[in-house]
């Protein structure tokens, strides 16, 4: 079914805005009342199952975007969700009680005990050791290519994974980008198509990290004071290796050509295990 006509289908007086920026399809509509909602269009009808799932099970958790409708048209899936708000964390000016809102949230998540059940098997911290290592070994192919001095690889096999915790419900990709913030303030966390059962530092040192990078390293400090649970900087550190490791390996192996820069990715590898 085309999109035009599932978006007419939901509200055929309503205006849409295309906020689109990946393989799903998204929009904002506005109805004449004024009132908003965001409808995201999947590309496969799996991608609907796995966010669906994850936002079924943390309905009720402040922040999470909640169902209002949803549909399968033709074979084309659809959810209708409340809207998060027109500006997201990474676009706007530091912020710090915005930050520790977005660090409350996420620790709201993980302490839901919801039973996020999109994939089967949960992240645990013997499969962090096996995939750090995998990852790290992969990397090598693409040293050269990504201007990755052969000591800072070792250095990284030298420190080893990082310790993780017992799996708790994650987003796996909380990046300054996914937290929306309304005209009143209030801050939600969007796209949980990833989200599984993993330790919470995953998900802690990714926006830590993201936010240090784009708003400055206070800003870091401010979501961690949101978060309200005290992380050692080694340990944070470890987990920065593992995450710039990923990064840059999924670049060199989605890319034939041309990288993009990746200089902040080896800069941020070599700090972590320095």
């Amino acid at each position: 079914m085309e999109v035009d006509a599932i978006l007419h289908s939901i509200s055929p007086t309503a205006t849409t805005v295309d906020l689109s920026a990946g393989g799903n399809k998204v929009f904002r509509l506005r109805e004449e009342s004024g009132a908003t909602s965001i409808v995201k269009i999947f590309a496969t009808p799996s991608r609907e199952r796995r966010e669906r799932y994850a936002l079924e099970a943390l309905a009720g958790v402040p922040g999470v975007p909640q169902i209002t409708s949803r549909g399968l048209e033709n074979g084309t899936a659809w959810i209708q969700m409340n809207d998060g708000g027109s500006w997201d964390l990474s676009r706007l000016p530091r912020q710090d009680n915005l930050l520790r809102e977005a660090g409350r949230l996420l620790r709201s998540v993980h302490e839901s005990n919801a039973k996020i059940t999109n994939l089967a098997n949960q992240i645990d911290n013997a499969e962090v050791g096996l995939h750090y290592n995998n990852t790290l070994a992969r990397l090598e192919k693409f040293r050269r290519r990504l201007s990755l001095p052969a000591a800072v690889l070792e250095r990284a096999n030298e420190a080893g994974p990082p310790i993780a915790s017992s799996p708790c419900p994650s987003h796996t990709r909380p990046t300054p980008n996914q937290f929306l913030v309304t005209e009143e303030g209030d801050v939600s966390l969007i796209d949980w198509e990833w989200a599984t059962m993993a330790p919470p530092e995953w998900d802690v040192s990714l926006a830590t990290w993201q936010f240090a990078n784009i708003l400055g390293d206070d800003a870091g400090r401010a979501f961690l004071e949101g978060y309200g649970v005290e992380v050692a900087s080694a340990r944070l550190k470890r987990w920065i290796a593992y995450h710039s490791a990923m990064l840059m390996l999924e670049a060199a192996e989605s890319r034939d050509g041309r990288l993009p820069a990746m200089a902040p990715l080896v800069r941020s590898l070599a700090d972590a295990v320095r």
